[in-house]
């Protein structure tokens, strides 16, 4: 028998534990994070405090990520790490449960919560993308990676569904929480069976001692002069006006506009699937030098969305922007990635990604407290609402002219493929890039 013969029933066992483990991640985030924000809402807390809950515990899941190579060299191994911190996120899950079967849970219990899951979740990244590039031969990625990212949107795509639906059901027969209990069962049992699934996962003995520690600073001088860095402010002022007015989307629609969980599910449905319906489309664009220009029709695009929001409650009008907004939203996460990572060694990729994460992160906390507190100083109701979308809208144009003198990147762009982290009805989606699919400096696409 020849190696390729011997390699491959391991091959093909890790092969189809990496997609089952992703489409058992995706329906964790469908029916449990995407409906957070909506059940501290049922629960009665303030819209204010809630709209945090979508944006502060992603801040100590930046950070805690930063943990992982020690963590990782301290088990000796790449499995244990992932299997560990994916098994404790889905435990995250108990006290949601606990707490709508209850009928009610503080607010500080809730963030608490969200802290953990973003931690327990975002630690697994720097060894997961290192780990996976290991098991999946370079002449396999393109075709794998993608084929593995259709099946977890549309296990995405079906959790999201069955939430609203679910939800909707509930209220309609006065168990609401009891709906919101059962959602939050099945997304920390799709965990553990994610969990699960990445522990039959091979891993090469010694492995986890080429993972490099993450040097942000040093990864600063890095990209001093490259693209990346010259996107980076514009960046960071971004994500801070956006964060403004986003995290008060959930609580707008469900509250003055009084939508229906159904109906808030179509929206979030509709931002997503857009987001995805498009990015290939704006991939094509990138690798054909036009990267910049799908980056600077992004950003146009996401301008005038808050103040958009307050035109009409019609749900087809709400159905049609949330469509426009995915697409905006692809091409600005898309372009920006690309930026950060095209043409950059193999070896401080995992650092780059670390530094996206955590300046990406910090600047949604920022404007999400900035927005939190011009809300309440506004009375919280619903007018406040219009001047916290009115003042997005009006800073979202004031940082487009940092693109200005942004240049197209000289390397060809890499197809990439992204992992979806937790859908936004505002925003489409949260993503990280898998590192592995981006290939090596000077491979073509």
């Amino acid at each position: 028998m020849t190696a390729e013969g011997a390699e491959r029933p391991s091959l093909r066992r890790d092969l189809g534990a990496i997609t089952a483990d992703g489409a058992a991640f995706s329906v964790m985030v469908g029916v449990g994070e995407t409906y957070l924000v909506p059940f501290a809402l049922a629960l009665g807390i303030a819209a204010g405090q809630a709209s945090l809950l979508a944006t502060l515990p992603i801040l100590a899941g930046s950070l805690l990520q930063l943990t992982a190579p020690a963590g990782v060299r301290r088990l000796g191994s790449y499995r244990r790490w992932v299997v560990g911190c994916a098994a404790l996120q889905a435990l995250c899950f108990v006290p949601l449960v606990g707490g709508a079967l209850a009928g009610g849970m503080p607010a500080l219990g809730l963030f608490a919560v969200g802290a953990a899951y973003w931690g327990f979740g975002m630690a697994t990244g720097p060894a997961w993308n290192a780990w996976v590039g290991t098991l999946v031969p370079a002449r396999l990625r393109a075709r794998f990676f993608a084929r593995r990212a259709r099946w977890a949107q549309l296990a995405l795509l079906v959790g999201i569904v069955a939430g609203g639906y679910g939800l909707e059901l509930g209220k309609r027969q006065g168990e609401v929480l009891l709906a919101f209990a059962a959602l939050f069962a099945l997304a920390g049992l799709a965990r553990l069976v994610s969990s699960r699934l990445i522990a039959l996962q091979s891993e090469a003995p010694g492995l986890a001692g080429r993972l490099e520690a993450i040097h942000l600073f040093g990864v600063l001088g890095r990209l001093r002069g490259r693209e990346a860095g010259r996107i980076v402010a514009w960046l960071l002022a971004m994500q801070v006006v956006v964060n403004v007015a986003a995290p008060f989307f959930a609580p707008y629609m469900l509250g003055p506009l009084g939508l229906s969980y159904d109906g808030f599910m179509l929206l979030t449905a509709t931002s997503f699937v857009s987001r995805v319906a498009v990015l290939p489309l704006l991939g094509r664009l990138a690798e054909r030098g036009r990267a910049v220009r799908v980056l600077r029709l992004g950003a146009l695009g996401i301008v005038p969305l808050p103040a958009l929001w307050l035109v009409s409650d019609n749900l087809g009008y709400l159905l049609v922007l949330q469509a426009a907004a995915g697409c905006a939203w692809a091409a600005v996460e898309l372009a920006t990635l690309l930026a950060f990572f095209d043409g950059l060694e193999q070896e401080i990729r995992t650092s780059v990604l670390a530094l996206y994460n955590v300046g990406s992160a910090a600047a949604v906390a920022l404007g999400s407290l900035l927005g939190a507190g011009l809300f309440t100083a506004l009375g919280a109701d619903a007018s406040a609402y219009a001047a916290l979308f009115a003042v997005s809208s009006i800073a979202r144009m004031a940082t487009l002219p940092l693109l200005r003198h942004v240049v197209p990147p000289r390397a060809p762009a890499h197809a990439e493929e992204l992992d979806t982290l937790a859908v936004r009805p505002s925003l489409g989606a949260l993503q990280r890039p898998i590192l592995s699919s981006l290939g090596p400096i000077g491979e073509e696409p």
